[in-house]
């Protein structure tokens, strides 16, 4: 079958399964139905905030949903072999090995003041395996391998807690009552899949190693208006190939980089979309 009919049917399959998670994960309040750490006494300890550990459980409450979309898809799933290997998650046809998807789960939250519009995403390096194709360091399988890259995306809010949310331990011995008042640490799950690229901005996603950022704007996350949504995945692989290179500055903004590459401004103008950054709109 035609490689671009497999990419298509894939990423609306990760679509529609990205879609009945909600209601997996949640209460019919909109609350995580993730309460809290329990110990071999049935202590139940609340989750922190810290998004790192979000992110951790939520992979985890989530993977025998993943095993399931894999199953009904014929796939092999197959899980990075190190924690700081790229993909999370490797998808192999069980009929043609041939045939491989990557797919990143990727979380962040809403900022509280600006709601529309989260912390981002970091979508992966932009360092050796993506630079070189061909290479196996930190990569799963090479890069040229995967028909797509694709990222199944969570956004929340995060509820405010004070110190007894944080803090209280609940036991067995407890009213069976209190134990849904202990209180959920996010809330209000949005979940998308899309090929990376489509989210993707021209800036680094953190400050101390070679991540590709994705934009911030919520609407245009689900819209997957991302800045290389016009202009295609061969531009958005050719910049991060080259981000932070170049003379006589290093490259650090997709607008230079065209200008470099010889594209007028009238051009540029019609090919990127309108930033959206922190509530304020350039172009």
């Amino acid at each position: 079958m035609n490689r671009e009919i497999l990419k298509t049917e894939f990423i609306e399959n990760l679509k529609q399964f990205s879609q009945s998670l909600r209601e997996y994960v949640s209460t019919p309040d909109n609350q995580w139905t993730i309460k809290g750490f329990i110990d071999v006494s049935q202590n139940i300890y609340s989750i922190s905030s810290d998004s790192k550990v979000i992110s951790k459980i939520l992979e985890i409450h989530l993977f025998s949903k993943f095993l399931e979309f894999a199953d009904r898809h014929n796939f092999q799933l197959i899980l990075a072999e190190k924690q700081n290997w790229y993909p999370d998650i490797s998808l192999v046809s069980k009929t043609d090995p041939l045939i491989k998807f990557a797919v990143d789960l990727k979380t962040t939250y809403r900022l509280q003041d600006k709601p529309d519009f989260c912390n981002g995403f970091t979508l992966g390096s932009h360092g050796t395996y993506f630079k070189d194709r061909k290479s196996t360091k930190n990569i799963q399988f090479p890069y040229n391998q995967y028909l797509a890259h694709c990222c199944l995306g969570i956004i929340y809010s995060r509820n405010a807690l004070n110190l007894d949310d944080e803090t209280t331990v609940y036991n067995r011995y407890q009213q069976h009552q209190e134990f849904f008042k202990i209180q959920s640490v996010i809330s209000n799950f949005e979940f998308f899949a899309c090929e990376k690229w489509k989210i993707a901005s021209d800036k680094s996603g953190s400050g101390n190693t070679a991540n590709i950022g994705s934009i911030s704007y919520i609407p245009d996350i689900l819209q997957e208006r991302g800045i290389f949504s016009q202009l295609g995945e061969s531009w958005f692989d050719e910049y991060w190939m080259h981000y932070c290179k170049g003379e006589p500055k290093s490259i650090t903004s997709l607008k230079d980089y065209l200008k470099s590459k010889g594209k007028s401004q009238d051009w540029i103008n019609s090919h990127i979309p309108i930033r959206r950054s922190k509530g304020n709109f350039t172009s």
